[in-house]
């Protein structure tokens, strides 16, 4: 899933590709908070869309590492681990114990909507503009 930076000005987005390349750990220090707000976003959409309490699914969304993907973008996922996650998010058939199907449960995509709420809700942007502040503030670009 990919973030959109809707909220921020030309300037803004012109610092922010300057501070990539100066300052790099900076960076993945931002994203890495960036992601940590997107995972709880997300896991607190799950509790509300998944009732049931199936395993560990709500105790196992994670925020994966940062890194640099093909096109050189600063990228940070949110995950969850858990054995049955992909059957919860896309669906699965329902199969008696003679392995006849008697069902479907659609899938209840809870990260495709996590994360866009978390995009929309403009979170993303404000962390980065007042990250891109303090950097300014403080001289180091």
């Amino acid at each position: 899933m990919e973030f959109k930076m809707e909220g921020l000005t030309d300037f803004q987005r012109d610092l922010l590709e300057v501070a990539q390349k100066k300052l790099p750990k900076e960076s993945f220090k931002i994203m890495r908070k960036i992601g940590s707000k997107a995972r709880t976003q997300v896991a607190k959409d799950a509790r509300i869309k998944v009732k049931k309490e199936t395993g560990n699914y709500h105790k196992r969304f994670k925020r994966g590492k940062v890194f640099k993907d093909a096109d050189n973008q600063i990228v940070v996922r949110v995950i969850n681990n858990a054995p049955h996650a992909h059957l919860i998010e896309h669906g699965h058939r329902q199969v008696t114990n003679d392995g006849k199907e008697v069902g479907f449960t659609p899938g209840k995509k809870v990260m495709e909507t996590g994360i866009k709420n978390f995009d929309n809700s403009g979170q993303y942007e404000n962390m980065l503009s007042d990250w891109l502040d303090d950097l300014l503030d403080s001289g180091d670009l």
